[in-house]
C-alpha cells in the first residue's frame, strides 16, 4: 500500500438456524467506533468488472418485519438515485430512479 492510501475492514458475520435461515446479522467496520453492531437485514452489491455482472447478497432474519422491509426497499431505491447521480452524472436518470422511489414509498405506505 502507498504512503498516502487509507484501507477499510467491512465484516459481517451471519448466525443461521439450522434450515440456513439468518437469526442474527452482526456488522463492524474498522473506520466505526462501535463494534458488533447488530441489523436486521443485509443487502451488498458487488459489481465483477471482468465478467460485468452483479452479485448480490441478500439476507433478512426473521426479526425483519414486512413493514421494516417495506422502508428499507424504499430507503436503498431513494439511495440510488443519488448513487447514480454522483457517479455517473445522469441527472435525468437519476430524477426518474427517485421519482420511482417516491412512488414506490406512497404505494407501500411507508411515505405519506
Amino acid at each position: 500500500m502507498k504512503k498516502n492510501e487509507k484501507s477499510a475492514l467491512i465484516n459481517f458475520k451471519i448466525n443461521l438456524d439450522i434450515n440456513n435461515v439468518p437469526e442474527k446479522i452482526i456488522w463492524n467496520a474498522s473506520d466505526v467506533k462501535k463494534s458488533n453492531s447488530e441489523a436486521k437485514a443485509l443487502m451488498v452489491s458487488i459489481w465483477d468488472g471482468d465478467e460485468k455482472s452483479s452479485l448480490n447478497i441478500d439476507l433478512w432474519t426473521k426479526e425483519m418485519m414486512a413493514e421494516e422491509m417495506n422502508f428499507f426497499t424504499f430507503q436503498i431505491i431513494d439511495s440510488l438515485s443519488r448513487t447514480y447521480k454522483k457517479a455517473v452524472g445522469n441527472e435525468k436518470i437519476a430524477k426518474e430512479i427517485s421519482d420511482f422511489a417516491m412512488h414506490i414509498g406512497k404505494t407501500l405506505h411507508v411515505l405519506k
